[in-house]
């Protein structure tokens, strides 16, 4: 079976070079060998603005977790779905959603990094919460669908 990523430049707000937001929407399987295309396109993206390299290494580890987990834990083994990646470059922050329509989870249930132990797995979101300035997850335990947002000022 032949998959393709479809990159989506929304035109849901003009975008501009004088401080405009660009909004880029990229809807991949969810399958682990299209997580790179996620990163170059957020590499692209940062082009736009000055990012720090330290910043863009930030963003970079932060997008592989978030996309990983929905690509991970969202669908059953071979079940297929896929994951939808939505970039928005403002003057002052990055801000980057992760959709999926997979399994949902208990967010509460997810580690951090609080001085509680943490187990082998489940690293990621702990990881996104310490990197973003801001973060929010909306999923629910057996309900269909995960939207994970981080935010990152430049």
């Amino acid at each position: 079976m032949e998959h393709q990523a479809s990159p989506q430049h929304s035109t849901d707000t003009p975008a501009d070079t004088n401080g405009s937001d660009h909004i880029v929407r990229l809807r991949i399987p969810a399958k682990a060998e299209y997580i790179t295309l996620c990163r170059l396109a957020l590499t692209g993206l940062g082009q736009l603005r000055a990012i720090g390299d330290d910043t863009m290494a930030d963003l970079k580890l932060a997008l592989t977790e978030a996309v990983s987990n929905s690509v991970r834990h969202a669908y059953g083994a071979g079940a297929g779905g896929s994951v939808e990646v939505v970039y928005q470059l403002q003057p002052d922050r990055v801000d980057i959603s992760v959709v999926d329509d997979g399994e949902g989870f208990d967010p509460d249930e997810a580690p951090s990094f609080d001085g509680a132990e943490l187990s082998e797995g489940g690293l990621g979101i702990a990881i996104i919460k310490t990197i973003a300035d801001e973060f929010e997850i909306r999923s629910r335990p057996g309900e269909r669908g995960s939207r994970l947002r981080f935010s990152k000022k430049i």
